[in-house]
């Protein structure tokens, strides 16, 4: 061995001193190194002193003129010697100049290309079973992980397409494979080595979030592998357990529930790390992964019985944040929609055994966090309370009688979940439908189709009706009753009468006989307005409610002061239920929209017009409302210059809300701060809260242009002051939509001069609002305010002094 390598070192000399030379015996010199190299028994059989040679002869090559490399040789010390050496003494070549790289460049992306990555990285791997330098290992590490990156900053991006990461890092992946057969071939001849150097290369590629190219080739090939060999099951397990833990997340990510037990084997169990990433940060810390990516983990824990003590004990901890109200609260619906699916998959993974055996944990946990859903003002929020309820109802009460809503809305996301909870395809009794601003999909009664209408809206589901028998109604006569003629005979039915006909059709035909006479209405309109807001439904008639507040509306707008002046006074009174007040604040905005918009050839546009309104349904949300009214504002103050055919103006009008607006706005906002027996806005009742927030900001917006406008507007600011830190985000929605609201009605030369230090405070709690608001609606809110305020500030400063 000492003479092969005395021979070596001689050769390397000799051709070092050739190069000078150039011409054949440069070709001759380059020749007998490849042949002292092989005597010697390849790059392995290297010493510490040989390999310095022989890094020094590579460089020298690599620089060497390019009539002084013999075509064809020299490439091949590269490709035959120490892959390790030759990796970075080619990168360091790279910065050479032009004329000189342009060998190394092609000679680096030929190495890549007959696989001496994975070359390099059995290098390391053996070097480690014999304790080699740690910190030529992190070098070689960074170059093979950041190989792309190093050759673009070297070539200024005008990379091979080898180089190109999306070609890289499969290739990279399918290298990997090559280092760990040859692992496995050791393992069976006896022979130490280690997986550490592998390891690590693939947690680094990972958290560089290239995690998709690489598994995409790693994962099919050892999922085959381990089929039926242990061997190959041990370096699976060794191959994540040697991931630094930095990086364990990033690799534990990628992988599949179908093939995590082989892969993976009890590494939860035996690695701290691996277990927090898991049953922890994944399920409770973080809220961006996908479905699948819940399911492989939560699947993977409940594939072995060791494992399973893990799953029961992920379930507890998240139903103990599913059933916290401070979690409701202050994290985002993402993160409680997240949680959810999560404590779903769950279920579904539980033996009966298993829910015996924490049967008492479950029902505490259910019952404390319904009921802080259902205390949401979000109906997103309700609805994942429901849904949630009901299953774990329904696995813990097996036998006896389970939790069911009577209404009940299922959100996109929730439909697959429920799939994926019921082991069976589901057959319901009835059909489901989701409201609000997420596209819904609907489960037919059969269980069979489940498809995406194109459209957002509210709908409700009924009990299926398929095995009744129809009565035949062919000879039946439908009675008609005479429409009441004046409104005191209205007043009359309303008030007392027993006939359910009479009663049905004074409610259809109040509100266009109040518009008709109006004279006649004002002189009873209080007393109306009180008949109507107690008024309740003694038959069943289509649309009860919108007739009903379309009449009220109807009064409101016909004798605006006294009617506001009642309503206003009976929303703080006793003895009214949460609907009604609602009820209030619904009339109050839609008669102020129908006040404040011209009118046509002497008729309201309310019957045909399409303007913005507070729908009636079930947790409809008014802040939706009030969004479209503030961005059609927004873009009504934006200024285009386009060519074409101009606008029509419509014909200016007197408003008829700007002598009125105080009246409707000041009463209801005088006394939110004063809890009732039965009422208690700052407390539980936060919902009629939220409603009374969002409905004050949409009657600031009304009051453009009216003589009360600067004092509504100082007056909400000090309202919104008050209630900044509320703990809801429905009405903190709502309170960012108040500014918004004064931003864009009050006159700006009123806002400098009356409101500068409010606005000044203001500013600095909308900049905490964009940046610690958990709520991505209320954060982008307080954005768009901080937008108005900037817009403001260059307005006020081209006007001249």
């Amino acid at each position: 061995l000492r003479a092969m390598a005395a021979a070596l070192e001689g050769a390397l000399r000799e051709a070092a001193a050739a190069l000078e030379r150039g011409g054949e015996a440069a070709a001759a010199a380059l020749g007998a190194v490849r042949a002292a190299l092989a005597a010697a028994g390849g790059p392995a059989a290297l010493g510490e002193r040989e390999r310095a040679l022989f890094g020094a002869f590579l460089r020298s090559l690599a620089q060497a003129p390019r009539a002084a490399r013999p075509e064809g040789v020299w490439q091949s010390c590269f490709l035959e010697g120490p892959p390790g050496l030759a990796l970075c003494v080619l990168l360091e070549a790279l910065a050479s100049p032009r004329s000189v790289r342009l060998g190394p460049r092609r000679v680096l992306e030929q190495f890549v290309q007959e696989g001496r990555i994975s070359a390099v990285m059995w290098e390391v791997c053996q070097q480690q079973a014999q304790a080699g330098s740690p910190d030529l290992q992190e070098a070689l590490l960074n170059k093979i992980v950041c190989l792309p990156d190093h050759v673009s900053n070297k070539l200024q991006g005008k990379n091979p397409p080898v180089f190109f990461p999306q070609n890289y890092f499969p290739f990279l992946g399918g290298a990997v494979i090559q280092v760990l057969q040859r692992i496995s071939d050791s393992l069976r001849g006896g022979l130490d080595c280690s997986i550490s150097f592998v390891s690590h290369v693939l947690g680094k590629v990972c958290v560089h979030g290239r995690q998709e190219e690489i598994l995409s080739v790693l994962l099919p090939r050892l999922t085959d592998l381990t089929k039926s060999d242990c061997i190959w099951q041990r370096i699976c397990w060794r191959l994540v357990e040697c991931v630094p833990d930095r990086w364990m997340e990033a690799v534990l990510l990628g992988f599949v529930a179908d093939v995590l037990s082989r892969l993976l084997g009890n590494l939860v169990v035996k690695n701290k790390k691996a277990q927090f990433v898991v049953t922890q940060k994944v399920l409770l810390l973080q809220y961006s992964h996908t479905t699948a990516v819940l399911q492989n983990l939560l699947g993977y824990l409940s594939l072995d019985s060791l494992r399973r003590a893990l799953l029961i004990k992920v379930l507890l901890e998240l139903l103990e944040t599913w059933g916290s109200s401070s979690a409701v609260k202050h994290s985002p619906p993402e993160q409680q929609q997240y949680i959810s699916k999560a404590i779903l998959i769950c279920l579904s993974h539980l033996k009966e055994h298993e829910i015996e055996s924490c049967r008492e944990e479950l029902l505490t946990s259910m019952m404390e966090g319904v009921k802080c859903h259902l205390d949401s003002s979000l109906p997103q929020i309700r609805c994942l309370g429901m849904i949630v309820a009901e299953s774990i109802s329904s696995k813990i009460n097996t036998d006896g009688p389970v939790l069911k809503f009577q209404v009940k809305v299922i959100m996109k996301f929730m439909s697959e979940i429920l799939l994926l909870f019921s082991p069976h395809p589901i057959l319901l009794p009835r059909t489901y439908v989701c409201a609000g601003s997420f596209p819904f999909v609907w489960i037919t009664g059969e269980g069979k189709n489940i498809y995406t209408p194109q459209t957002n809206s509210y709908l409700y589901f009924f009990y299926s009706d398929d095995d009744l028998i129809p009565y035949d109604m062919s000879e039946d006569k439908e009675l008609k009753v005479k429409a009441p003629v004046y409104i005191r005979d209205c007043i009359e039915v309303l008030a007392g009468s027993e006939d359910v006909d009479k009663w049905e059709t004074t409610v259809k035909a109040l509100e266009s006989l109040v518009r008709k006479n109006p004279a006649a209405t004002r002189e009873v309109s209080v007393e109306l307005a009180k008949i109507l807001l107690h008024l309740e439904e003694k038959t069943f008639i289509e649309g009860f409610g919108e007739l009903r507040q379309r009449a009220q509306v109807a009064v409101l707008t016909t004798d605006p002061i006294p009617v506001a002046k009642y309503l206003t006074s009976q929303f703080y009174s006793l003895n009214y239920s949460l609907r009604q007040r609602i009820d209030i604040l619904d009339v109050l905005v839609l008669a102020a929209q129908e006040l404040s918009y011209p009118k046509s050839h002497g008729k309201t546009k309310h019957s045909g017009a399409q303007k913005p309104c507070i729908q009636l349904l079930p947790g409809s949300d008014s802040s939706k409302d009030w969004r479209r009214i503030v961005d059609e504002r927004i873009k009504s103050k934006t200024r285009r210059f386009a060519m074409g055919r101009s606008q029509v103006e419509v014909a200016a009008v007197p408003n008829e809300f700007s002598s009125v607006a105080g009246h409707f706005f000041f009463p209801l906002i005088q006394h939110f701060d004063r809890p009732l027996t039965t009422f208690d806005l700052l407390g539980e009742d936060h919902l009629v809260l939220g409603r009374l927030v969002h409905s004050l900001a949409i009657l600031m917006y009304l009051a453009v242009n009216t003589v009360a406008v600067t004092a509504m507007g100082k007056a909400l600011l000090e309202f919104v002051w008050a209630l900044r830190f509320h703990t809801d985000s429905y009405v903190r929605q709502g309170l960012l939509s108040c500014i918004s609201s004064v931003l864009l009605s009050v006159p700006k030369e009123r806002l400098l001069e009356d409101m500068t230090e409010e606005l000044l405070e203001t500013q600095s709690w909308l900049g905490d609002v964009v940046e610690k608001d958990p709520d991505g609606d209320c954060r982008r809110l307080a954005l768009q305010n901080l937008l108005l305020m900037e817009n403001l500030k260059k307005k006020l400063k081209a006007v001249p002094s």
